[in-house]
Formats: C-alpha cells, structure tokens, sequence
C-alpha cells in the first residue's frame, strides 16, 4: 500500500511540476520547489555554457560548480519536452535535443548546466536526486559546489563514457537553496552516431528519497524492457547457431551448416554485447564501438557467403575473395570513423571514413541483393523467402551505421515496444528456420539416395568377385576379401582357360576407398574381362588397364596380373602392388611404377615353377597396413611370420582386420595339387 502511494505522489508531482515550469517567466533567478513525500522533474530554465570551468587556485575546485558563481550571461536552456516530442531513433516520448540543435552543432567535448533550487522540504528528510535516464555521454553533479556523484568515469584526462543509463545520487543537506550543477563530456564520436546530440535529453528529478528510488527504479525498468527483446534474441540465435552446428553431423560436406552456425553466433553475440552496454558499465562506448566495428562487418560478410553457397556458388567464383577485401576495409573504416582510437585521426577525417563504412557496407548489402536475385532464377522458392528479409535486414543495418536518416526504428503498439531490428531479426529466424527444416530433410533425402547407390554398388561388386575356394585344372584358389568401407578398392579376378587349362589371377588396389574406388574397381574389372578376350600376356593386360587409367583425375592402381599354365610354369607381371609369397616367403622382383602415371609402362616380369604343393599367397596392402589403437603397423614382420604358418586366406584377412583395419583386405592363396589327390 506504501509503494502504490509513493507512485501515485510521484505521478501527481510530476504532472504539478510540469504545470509549474509552464509558468516559470523566461530567465527566472532560480526555481521554487515545495516537496513533501515526492519528486519533481528539473526542466529549467537551466543556465548553460559550453567548455570547461577554470579551477579554483585555492580548492582545486571548478568555479563554474560554486554557489555564488555569476553565470548571467551564459544562455538560457529548457528542458520541458514538446508535445508529442519523441527520441528521432528509438521514438521514446519526451525526448529533447541537445546543445548541437541550440545554436552549437557540431561541437564536442565540455559544457555545463546550472540552476538554483529553493526546496522547501520537511525536517527530518533525504533529499536526491535522479539523473537523466537519457544524455550525451558522460556527467558529473555538484550541489552546492561539492561533487554528489558522477556517470562515467573522470579520472583521467578525457573521461570514459558508456551508454547513458539511470543513476542516482544523494544531495547534501546544505540549505534550502540548491545550487545544482551538472559537467557533461560528450564525444566526437557521438556527432555522428545520432541527430541532435549533446548533454540532456531528459530532465533530472530531484525530491525526498524514498520517491526518487522509485523514479530510479522506475528508469530502470524503462531501460530492461527496452532491450529484452535483444535479450531474448541472444537465446533465440545461439539455439540457432547450435541447430546449425549440429545439422553438421547430418551432413559434414555441406558448408552451408558451419557459416550459418558462425553467422548466428556473431548475431547473438551483437545482441549480447548490446545488452551488456546498456545495463552494465563492463564495455564503455569506445570498446563498444571497437566490438560492434568488427562484428557488424563480419556479420554482413557472413550473410553474403552463407546465401552465396546456400544457392550453390553460382555467381561469381572469386566472392569470397572479394567479400574478404571489403569486409577488411569495412572494419577499418568503422573503427577509424568510430574513433575507437582516440587522437589517431582528426574528427573531420573520422567522417569521412565514417561514410566510407557506410558506402562499404551498402556495397555488400548490393551482393547479397544480386545472390538472392540470382538465387530466385535458380531455384525459386527460396530466393522468394528469403528476398524481404534480406531488404528488411539491409535497411535495418543501414539505419544501424547511418543513423543521421533519422528514420524512426521503434514503435509502441499496445505500450509494447517493437524495433525494426528486432522484428527483422526474429523474422529472420523464422525463414531461415524454415529454410534449415526444408534444406535438411533435402539433405536426408540425398543421403539415403546415396546411401541405395553405395548399396547397389557393394552389390555389384560382390558379384563380380570370385566364389571364396575354386578348384581348377589342378589349382585349389581361395580367396578372401573385406572392404575398409561398404565399398573397397582392392580387387582380383580368376579367370580360367577351359581350351588349355592355365588360370589368370589379376589383383589389384586403386587409390583411394568409398564409391570413387569402387567406381574404379568397376572399370579396370570390365578392362580386365575385354583384353583376356585378346590376349593372354600378363603384362599385355597390364598395359591395356594402365591406358583405361591415364588422363583420370587420381586414378592410380598397383596391379599384378599371374598366369599358370597347366603344367605349374608361370608368368608374374606386376606394376606397383606387393610381390607374392611363394611358401612362406617372399619372391624377390624389381620394383615398378603403379598404373595411371606414365604412358609407356615398364612393370616387372617373373618367370617361376609352381610344383606340386606349393603355396602362392598374393595379399593387398591392407594386411600389412592394419594399426592397433596404439598407432602401431601390422608390419611386414608381422606378414611374414604369419604366412609362414601356411594359414588359410580367410586366416590372414581375421588376423589383421582383429588387430586393427584401416585399408581394404584382401588375400588370394594358390595351391598345386598333386595329380593322385586331383584322382
């Protein structure tokens, strides 16, 4: 019940004291003000003067702060709003302009404020006051020449400013005549950041304690509920950034997933730092400046590459490049306009550059526009929707860096506040939602297309490989093979001659793993079944499957090709791929260059005798190339020691692929049997 009264003497004051200063006379010496249990806004008249006051050589106090100082001459200011007056950006009502409107525009730097008070107040109460919740940039308040408190901080030579926010101050009972002065420092940065600029924007409130804490907390409020929609923006689009990053999962070779996820990251974190500005004093408007210079660019630059690969590359192949170079100019422009760094550059050079950023940033808004436009050509819907967000987040951004359009940016409906660039914002990520949604089930669709395509592939080549244990003309064959992935790239094929008996074994291994080498597989296959029907020279096929490979893009294969005749004599060709083991050891051959490289091939060539019982064992890299998870290889010791056991082919595929796969295996063991067990 106490509250509700307070508030309800607050608003009586006010409305009393509004009335009061409409009948204040032109240059009144000072103001009467009666206050019991309530407050009353300071609209004026003020007395004003622009620079800073000399100090007293005896206190080391500002003489402009004294009591009994003669400020006559200076001009007279007012601070009672218009009718209808509201802020030209954020369209808050009761907004009055600065000094640079009253006769001093383009001025930066010090100026002061002062007027005489007689407060009549009750014994026994605290007097305070409420300073302006809207100003330019930073004040200190005396009170009868003492300093009362301060925003910003004035320890050093030029003072560190923030974004403007509620303050309160306690004023010394000192009689009843106040003397209230207050010193303004306003940046040159900020002659550009906004129209009207310059010292009070919103009267103080002076009164009883009790009633400005209302008033302060009153401010406060007004400042969180201008900005929640920001904050609620911060969660909106660090989920986003999360959706994004995790859709990587789904599909790793889509790009489009990590630049969105890192363009909603640099939104949310505008938002975040934006926030922070304005209900905390953690960043000042410098550090601000220099945050919101980089990631503003980077958040347009991010734009046009996330819509660039979005619509599929289409335009332009040298865009990023470009974007790089303007983003770069961008943010140099920004900070140098924003003069982050203070003294680097004169104020009238800092404009320049100011526009500078400005005609950079509409240059990339124009590449996004050109993107979406060629976006609507190839793909339709999507460049639709995503068309009128993309205006409504250039113009928005537009007003961001330009503010001087002094296009209003806030609306009430409903006593609800509502920004363009939070509407923009949160239909941005309704679309791109959508658009995420209907690019991922896309995405799915075409994985499990792929997914079939890889199947039937594995298929096909299953049944282009041999049957695991043959037995012809005297040779017993196994075989074993066991693909890294659902498609190898190592191959073999046994081809008997039924007119005089011999066998041809070719094996090999393409380059590379997955449906690329098995496409490959499935080439040099046909190649290998096409030039049998021709000839039967191991090295002759060798030669047809290297001409099948040249001129490929990473289309290279080590390959032997092996005939056995009848009788066990038998020919080797071998381009590249690992010499056979011929009962449990290995056959010592020249070295050769695998298929694909160069056009005269020179493979090496091994005339032997297979007699009864011995054993050819023909393996793929893949044997010796198994790593346990200590990053340890199998080894050609290893190889050597386990084909001298005369393991089974599927033996030596188990051993190495249990001690840790990472190639394609595949193993092929010959055996001559002798003619009473053939009986």
């Amino acid at each position: 019940m106490r509250q509700m009264v307070r508030w309800l003497l607050v608003v009586a004051s006010l409305c009393s004291a509004s009335v009061l200063s409409a009948q204040v006379p032109a240059q009144p010496a000072e103001v009467t003000v009666t206050l019991g249990l309530s407050a009353a806004p300071l609209y004026g008249p003020w007395k004003f003067h622009i620079g800073d006051s000399p100090l007293d050589p005896k206190t080391g106090q500002p003489l402009w702060a004294e009591p009994d100082f003669d400020d006559s001459a200076w001009e007279n200011v007012d601070l009672t709003p218009k009718g209808g007056s509201t802020d030209p950006t954020t369209g808050v009502a009761g907004y009055v302009p600065g000094w640079t409107t009253k006769g001093h525009p383009g001025y930066w730097g010090y100026a002061w404020y002062r007027m005489r008070v007689q407060v009549n107040l009750p014994l026994h109460q605290q007097l305070a006051l409420a300073g302006p919740p809207d100003f330019d940039d930073a004040y200190q308040l005396f009170a009868n020449g003492s300093l009362a408190g301060s925003f910003g901080g004035f320890g050093t030579h030029r003072p560190t400013v923030y974004y403007a926010q509620p303050a309160m101050f306690p004023v010394p009972d000192s009689g009843a005549t106040q003397v209230i002065a207050f010193r303004f420092w306003m940046e040159p940065s900020t002659l550009l950041a906004a129209p009207e600029t310059g010292g009070f924007h919103s009267p103080p409130v002076l009164g009883e304690l009790g009633v400005v804490r209302l008033t302060y907390q009153s401010n406060w409020l007004a400042v969180i509920k201008d900005f929640s929609a920001r904050a609620l923006l911060i969660l909106v689009f660090g989920l986003l950034a999360l959706l994004a990053f995790s859709l990587i999962l789904f599909d790793r070779f889509d790009s489009v997933y990590l630049w969105m996820g890192l363009l909603f990251l640099l939104t949310a974190s505008q938002s975040f730092f934006a926030v922070i500005s304005e209900w905390s004093l953690w960043l000042s408007i410098p550090e601000s400046n220099l945050l919101f210079g980089v990631i503003v660019p980077l958040n347009n630059a991010a734009w046009v590459i996330v819509l660039w690969i979005w619509f599929g590359r289409g335009v332009f192949r040298r865009l990023p490049q470009l974007v790089a170079v303007l983003t770069a100019l961008n943010i140099i422009c920004s900070v140098l306009g924003n003069e982050v760094l203070v003294g680097l550059i004169a104020h009238s050079a800092a404009e320049r550059f100011n526009h500078a950023s400005v005609v950079l940033a509409v240059v990339l808004m124009c590449l996004l526009a050109w993107i979406v436009i060629n976006g609507i050509r190839r793909q339709g819907l999507e460049g639709w929707l995503v068309l009128p967000v993309v205006l409504l987040s250039g113009f928005s951004t537009l007003l961001t860096i330009e503010p001087s359009l002094q296009v209003r940016e806030v609306w009430f409906p409903f006593g609800v506040q509502f920004s363009l660039r939070a509407v923009t914002d949160l239909l941005i990520s309704l679309v791109i939602g959508i658009l995420l949604v209907r690019r991922l089930l896309r995405s799915l669709e075409r994985q499990r297309q792929m997914a079939l395509d890889v199947k039937q592939a594995q298929e096909v080549q299953q049944v282009i490989l041999p049957e695991d244990r043959v037995i012809l003309h005297g040779f017993e064959i196994e075989s074993e093979y066991r693909p890294a992935r659902e498609v190898g790239g190592d191959f073999f094929q046994i081809i008997p001659d039924e007119k005089d008996g011999s066998v041809l074994i070719v094996a090999g291994d393409v380059t590379g793993k997955g449906l690329k080498a098995g496409m490959l597989v499935a080439l040099l296959v046909g190649a290998i079944r096409t030039a049998v029907r021709f000839t039967p020279n191991p090295a002759a096929i060798l030669d047809e499957l290297n001409q099948r490979l040249l001129g490929r893009h990473d289309a290279l294969a080590t390959c032997l090709a092996l005939r056995i005749e009848r009788d066990g004599s038998a020919t080797l060709a071998n381009a590249g791929h690992l010499p056979p083991y011929i009962n449990g050891k290995p056959m010592e051959m020249e070295g050769s260059l695998p298929l694909g490289m160069v056009k005269q091939l020179e493979c090496s060539i091994h005339h032997f005798q297979l007699a009864p019982k011995d054993r050819l064992l023909l393996l793929s890299d893949g044997v010796a190339e198994a790593t346990d998870p200590d990053g340890q290889l199998f080894g050609f010791e290893r190889v050597l020691e386990l084909v001298r056991t005369q393991p089974s082919a599927a033996r030596i595929a188990e051993t190495a692929q249990a001690f840790g796969q990472e190639d394609d295996i595949s193993v092929i063991a010959v055996t001559r049997i002798p003619a009473p067990a053939l009986a």
